[in-house]
Formats: structure tokens, C-alpha cells, sequence
């Protein structure tokens, strides 16, 4: 067997299909960010808009989960954020040594990526709370102005809970009917093509199906109707010569929408019971290594960066964060798509920066737009929204103060290199070898149905901090 490891580059920047409901987060961050960031031009305080993203952020998570796991996720999505920020705003207050800095951003970092994996929370995992405790850290601040500035992003934050929460009024079971559709089409393309379709795609958006109905809440009749249909999908692909594909794709065509849920009859030939989920401590432990590799990344990345003169090296600890996937081959990639979609972003940052300093609502209105797009192409590829996320960072750091262009342009490049190619070194310097082992067997998974019980979610991958049915390319902005 050959231990080369591949490291394409084609590969990494080529273009995937958009994710079915690209618009709805794209539009939840806009409804999220806008009126708090309005409120504070109104108000002539745009300084103060720093801390309200931080909970506008919050907007990015749990697009896919029924409305009864999404709260619960947005809330502690919330509280790892405002834990965060106190940490970097203390810091701050407490030290303005860069070197000092720079190693507090790196342990957040490691913890936000450990807690992150542990605890499944999903795209876009623990950068969005990196991108927001690094910069804090470079903020100016006093411990007397900490407790307001908290609670600008906690409410900032609530009000993202309820832009999330918001879509529940009129489709309260609208994540699971698309999950259960998902499976269904699914079901119907290996029942058609089992001879030459990979039925790994078929079994992850079954498993998702399971997992979306589990975590749904209280059953109803509605409910119980789309487990009937996911009892189906799951026959099909135990039994696909006795499948009929027409039917799978009329039901999941039935299923989306406000429509009735199909009635089929009750067969439970292959339930499962659901399966106890690992205590938390258990998932944090297998972790250690990649925090570790996180923590040097990040701190070595800053120091690097400060060694080379740039003031606020934020962006380079933000930058190895964003790197570290279930293998080196998958870091390499992301790597690959974080340079070009930076080195790409700065030129439009310097396009839109004779708009944005005609004043603070202009500004604020840019990053308005720059958040819909990033959200609207992130699901094609990471560097397509990196295009985007780019120039929204660089914006935000000026909302306290218009800065020099070609300082701002110089510095993010230098960091985004920076922080790529020391990410890079500490990811071969510590390698997770669970993790990649974790890769090598999704990508051998036999052609047979497995482990496809009710309780069972979609097979997850620790390492990455999201589930195998979110592609890796759609894992929400990453600043």
C-alpha cells in the first residue's frame, strides 16, 4: 500500500451543487445582523457594533435541526459565545502584551474546537467563535465596560435565537420533512442504480432522517406518518430489486411543503432502539490530540505573524483554526480553499472600501450584503464564500474607526499565509490519526445497509465538529 498522501489542489477549489435551502440561512444571518447593527448607526455608536456581532453570529448554527433541538442548540450556542468573548474582553483588559494575547487566543481556540467536536454542534462549528474571541482580544477595554459589552451581545444574541426559532410559526416540521424527502429520493437513486450508485449516500441522509425525527420532539401525527415513510426508504435499500422508485420520489415530492404526510403502512421491519448517546467527557477525551495541534497551530500562527510585524495577528490564529479537518488531506484542502479565498476576498474588499467610507450606514450595509453572499455560495465551495467572509471581517474591524486600506490588505494576507502554512506544519507535527481512520472507513463502507436504527444520528465525524450528511464544503461563513 502506498503512503503517499494526496494533496490536490483542482480538487479543493472545484465547484459543488448549492445545498437545498442556501437562501434560508443567508437570510436568517441578514435578519440576524441588520437591526442591531441599524439600531447602533442610528444611535451613533457603531463602536459597540463588535460585540453585537458576536451574538448576530449565533444566526449561523442549527439551519438543519427540528425547531426542538435547534433551540436548545442556539442557547448553547449563545452561552460558548458570550464565554468566549468574557475570556478575550478580561484578557484584554488585563494586558495589552501581544505574546500574552496571542497564547490566550490559542488555548479559546483549542477548547472552542474540543467542545465543538464533543459536542456535535455542527456547522460551522468552532471558527465563528474563534473569529469573535481572537479579535476581542485586540479590542481596547476595561474590566468596568466588560459587563455592558456582554450584554449588548447577549442581546444581539437573543434576537438571533428568535430569527431562528421564527421559521417554526409556519413550517413546525419543516427540517424533518426535508430530511425524510431526503432519504426517500435517496432510496429511489440506489433503487434504480444499485448496480454502479455508492449506497453510502443513500444510508447518511437515511441516518439523517433518523436523527431529525429523534430530535423533533413530542411525537405527533405527523411525525409518526414521516417515520412510517423513513421505515420505508430504509427497506428500499435493504431490498431494492423490490423497490419502487416512482413511489419513493411521488412521497418525498408529497412530503415537502405544508402538504398532508403521506399514509403508508406500518412496517417496522428494521427499527432499532434508540441508542444512549456518550457522556460528554467521553467524546471530549479521543480529543486531546487535535486540541493540542489546535492550541500550537493557533499560538505558533500568531507569533509568526507577530514576529513579521503585524499589530493584531488575530486573523492569523483565526486562519489555523479554520484548517484542521478529519485528515491531512482534508486540511490541505481547506488550506487551499482559505488562501485562494482570501487572497480573492481582499481585492473586493479594496473595490468596496470607496462605498463603505461614505459612512457608517454605508458601511453597515455592505456587511449586510457581504454576510447574504457568503452564506448564498459558502455551500458550493469554501473559498467561493471566503470571497465574501473576507471583506465582511475586514469591514467589522472598522466600524470602531476607518483604518488604512493598504495596511488592512497587506496585513490580512500576510496573515492568511501565515496561519495556513504554520496550520499546515502543526497538523503533520501532531497528526489524528483517529480522525483520518475515521475517513478510511466512511470511504470503505461496504455496500450493505448498517447501523440504520431509529435512535442512530447520521455517522459523525468528531474530528471535523459536523455530521457526515453536512458536505464539507457547506459548513456555514467561516471568518
Amino acid at each position: 500500500m502506498s503512503s503517499r498522501i494526496p494533496l490536490p489542489v483542482a480538487g479543493a477549489l472545484r465547484l459543488g451543487r448549492p445545498p437545498e435551502i442556501w437562501f434560508k440561512p443567508a437570510l436568517s444571518v441578514v435578519a440576524a445582523v441588520a437591526p442591531p447593527n441599524l439600531t447602533l448607526v442610528a444611535l451613533d455608536r457603531l463602536d459597540l457594533a463588535v460585540y453585537t456581532m458576536a451574538g448576530s453570529l449565533c444566526a449561523l448554527y442549527a439551519h438543519n435541526r427540528p425547531y426542538a433541538a435547534r433551540a436548545r442548540t442556539l442557547a448553547w450556542v449563545l452561552l460558548g459565545m458570550l464565554a468566549g468573548l468574557a475570556a478575550a474582553l478580561v484578557a484584554s483588559s488585563l494586558t495589552t502584551d501581544a505574546v500574552v494575547l496571542v497564547t490566550v487566543g490559542a488555548v479559546l481556540a483549542a477548547v472552542q474546537k474540543v467542545l465543538c467536536d464533543a459536542t456535535r454542534i455542527g456547522p460551522p462549528g468552532n471558527v465563528i467563535l474563534t473569529f469573535v474571541s481572537s479579535a476581542a482580544l485586540f479590542v481596547p477595554q476595561t474590566l468596568g465596560e466588560i459587563p455592558g459589552h456582554l450584554a449588548l451581545g447577549a442581546a444581539a444574541g437573543a434576537w438571533s435565537w428568535l430569527v431562528g426559532m421564527a421559521p417554526g410559526l409556519l413550517r413546525p416540521h419543516g427540517p424533518e420533512r426535508r430530511a425524510t424527502a431526503a432519504a426517500l429520493r435517496a432510496a429511489a437513486t440506489y433503487a434504480e442504480s444499485r448496480d454502479d450508485h455508492d449506497p453510502a449516500q443513500a444510508r447518511t441522509a437515511l441516518a439523517a432522517a433518523r436523527h431529525a425525527l429523534a430530535g423533533a420532539g413530542r411525537a405527533t401525527d405527523a411525525r409518526r406518518a414521516l417515520s412510517r415513510l423513513v421505515d420505508r426508504a430504509e427497506i428500499a435499500l435493504a431490498a431494492p430489486a423490490d423497490a419502487d422508485p416512482d413511489l419513493l420520489r411521488d412521497w418525498a415530492r408529497q412530503v415537502r411543503g405544508t402538504r398532508p404526510v403521506p399514509l403508508v403502512d406500518d412496517r417496522t421491519l428494521l427499527r432499532g432502539e434508540p441508542a444512549a448517546p456518550d457522556p460528554l467527557w467521553a467524546r471530549v477525551r479521543p480529543l486531546a490530540r487535535i486540541g493540542v495541534r489546535t492550541a500550537l497551530g493557533c499560538a505558533f500562527a500568531g507569533y509568526a505573524s507577530l514576529a513579521l510585524g503585524v499589530g493584531r495577528p488575530y486573523w492569523a490564529l483565526v486562519t489555523a483554526a479554520s484548517l484542521y479537518q478529519a485528515s491531512l488531506t482534508l486540511t490541505w484542502g481547506r488550506g487551499v480553499q482559505r488562501v485562494v479565498g482570501n487572497l480573492l476576498g481582499v481585492l473586493l474588499f479594496a473595490a468596496l472600501v470607496p462605498l463603505a467610507h461614505t459612512g457608517g450606514l454605508a458601511l453597515v450595509l455592505c456587511c449586510v450584503a457581504l454576510n447574504f453572499g457568503a452564506e448564498a455560495l459558502i455551500g458550493r465551495n469554501y473559498w467561493l464564500g471566503s470571497v465574501c467572509v473576507t471583506p465582511m471581517a475586514l469591514l467589522i474591524t472598522e466600524f470602531a474607526g476607518l483604518q488604512d486600506p493598504g495596511r488592512l490588505i497587506g496585513e490580512r494576507v500576510l496573515d492568511t499565509v501565515v496561519g495556513a502554512l504554520v496550520g499546515l506544519l502543526a497538523a503533520v507535527a501532531v497528526p489524528d490519526r483517529a480522525g483520518a481512520r475515521v475517513v478510511r472507513r466512511a470511504r470503505e463502507a461496504p455496500r450493505t445497509l448498517t447501523g440504520t436504527g431509529r435512535g442512530e444520528g447520521p455517522r459523525h465525524d468528531q474530528r471535523t465538529g459536523s455530521d457526515m450528511t453536512d458536505s464539507d464544503t457547506t459548513e456555514g461563513v467561516r471568518p
